[in-house]
């Protein structure tokens, strides 16, 4: 997947009129946006065809797909159904239930993301524990893309230790949760940023401040 500027943006507002108004204002930056449930579940599935369509970019379904093989099926079938180009999944529910969200993706030609740890401290808690299990396990399946902390670097390190320099690797916690955009490119593919961009009062020059920062 092709990230202009090395940047996803994670559009977690809760109305499309708003999300619809700050993708398009940053659109001259940005190709790739993240979509999670706080979106989808206020205004449908049919959003993320709306935002594709009407911004012209990829769309990432952040759903973090948990459940049993058959349930993650339904799932994902129903996300790349309604337009999304990428869907992310949890690693610590296992190979059968990872591996069944797969074959939907493939069926669909659509890809996935298996997140191998996330950026809050409450993970570090069961997480951590199994992260790098979870990348091995990713390895083993063949899956080439991958979510991993900003707001820890050395795991980070340790995931891309595991996954090799041809896997991608995207990575959320950078700005509000502190995570520090050009450390984290030395070990990730792209950075996942919302709050900082779609709670700035000029979410543009936001991001274009971002953008500059890393190309210091």
């Amino acid at each position: 997947m092709q990230i202009r500027n090395k940047i996803i943006l994670a559009l977690d507002l809760t109305t499309l009129k708003e999300a619809l108004q700050v993708a398009k204002n940053v659109s001259d930056y940005i190709n790739t946006i993240k979509i999670g449930y706080p979106l989808v579940l206020a205004e449908g599935l049919e959003c993320i065809n709306i935002i594709k369509e009407e911004v012209k970019c990829k769309v990432i379904a952040d759903f973090k797909v948990a459940d049993i093989p058959e349930t993650n099926r339904k799932i994902t079938d129903l996300t790349f159904q309604a337009g999304a180009d990428a869907i992310i999944v949890q690693g610590f529910i296992g190979k059968d239930s990872v591996q069944a969200t797969l074959e939907s993706a493939e069926y669909y030609d659509g890809d996935v993301f298996l997140v191998t740890e996330m950026s809050h401290s409450g993970s570090e808690r069961f997480m951590q524990n199994v992260s790098e299990d979870i990348a091995r396990m990713g390895m083993d399946m063949g899956i080439n893309n991958y979510v991993a902390p900003s707001t820890k670097l050395d795991r980070l390190k340790r995931i891309r230790g595991i996954v090799g320099d041809d896997s991608f690797i995207i990575s959320p916690g950078v700005g509000v949760q502190g995570g520090d955009p050009s450390p984290t490119l030395k070990f990730a593919d792209a950075l996942i940023i919302g709050r900082s961009i779609y709670t700035a009062d000029d979410p543009k020059q936001a991001l274009k401040s971002i953008i500059d920062s890393i190309k210091l």
